[in-house]
């Protein structure tokens, strides 16, 4: 059997942009990059399974900012309309050590994955594998992991030329989540709106130093660097952990809709913990 397995170290720099500025970045971008080949024109879907301990202790690595920490999830690349148990994911286990982000993955057929992270049951593998299978498997069974959140998005995807072949930079829009329903093939399954809608996720990932003509763009553009987590998000908006609720006091919290909605009438849900200023709250629940 050949190798499934993929494993890749980046520096990662993130950054929130309105949705009505990111095409003008974009066009920009796009004068020293090129579109990624399999990033079609409007992008295309990103949806990743989260597994946690019932204390949420990979969340809570993160909000403490640990040098040394690790996630475990299930991603798939597409429409989850039509997935089957034959549809390819990659069960991935991402780290993070110091400064760099270190992603390691093996495709799967989305039965086999679950066989894998919910069941723990030892799949076949090819030697080079066994390493990381075996880890995958370790982690589930002594930290209890537990299906704990799903995330989605739509991406769009530029890659460097030339000199800048290790650069990578994406925008993601529409990013939702959900605490429930862990099938990517449930039907009516509830998304909402883990982020605003109208703001979207611009990433800028390289293999070693980030070119001085891409900081110079977010300098003049006047972006600002910001620490997001998709899956922490989630985990807040829906109130799965204490910080999503006491972390806030009540009085700067403005009033809302219990289960306010974008224009197409998806839900939206936002961490309390994030919600922008009061006089600004108009703004993030306009689509």
């Amino acid at each position: 059997m050949a190798s499934r397995l993929h494993a890749f170290n980046r520096y990662e720099l993130k950054y929130l942009v309105p949705v009505d500025r990111a095409a003008s970045i974009r066009d920009e971008l796009g004068e020293r990059m090129d579109r990624d080949p399999h990033s079609p024109v409007g992008g295309y879907g990103v949806w990743s399974l989260y597994y946690d301990t019932p204390q949420l202790r990979f969340y809570w690595e993160k909000i403490e900012g640990l040098k040394f920490r690790r996630k475990l999830r299930i991603r798939h690349y597409g429409d989850l309309d039509g997935i089957t148990d034959a549809s390819p994911v990659c069960v991935e286990i991402k780290q993070r050590v110091n400064r760099v982000t270190q992603k390691r993955r093996i495709t799967l057929p989305y039965e086999t994955a679950r066989r894998m992270c919910d069941d723990r049951q030892m799949i076949e593998h090819s030697p080079k594998e066994a390493a990381f299978v075996e880890e995958v498997l370790e982690l589930a069974v002594r930290l209890n992991l537990q299906p704990t959140a799903i995330t989605g998005y739509q991406r769009e995807a530029l890659v460097g030329r030339d000199q800048d072949t290790g650069l990578r930079v994406t925008f993601d829009r529409r990013v939702r989540g959900r605490d429930r329903d862990f099938h990517f093939g449930t039907a009516g399954a509830e998304n909402r709106f883990t982020i605003p809608p109208h703001m979207s996720v611009m990433e800028i990932k390289v293999n070693e130093r980030t070119p001085h003509w891409i900081t110079d763009l977010a300098a003049r553009r006047d972006l600002s660097l910001i620490r997001v987590s998709k899956y922490v998000q989630s985990i807040e908006a829906f109130g799965l952990a204490p910080r999503s609720v006491f972390h806030v006091r009540e009085e700067d919290l403005p009033p809302a809709p219990a289960h306010p909605t974008t224009g197409d009438g998806t839900p939206f849900a936002v961490s309390p913990t994030r919600l922008p200023a009061p006089g600004r709250l108009t703004e993030a629940f306009r689509p």
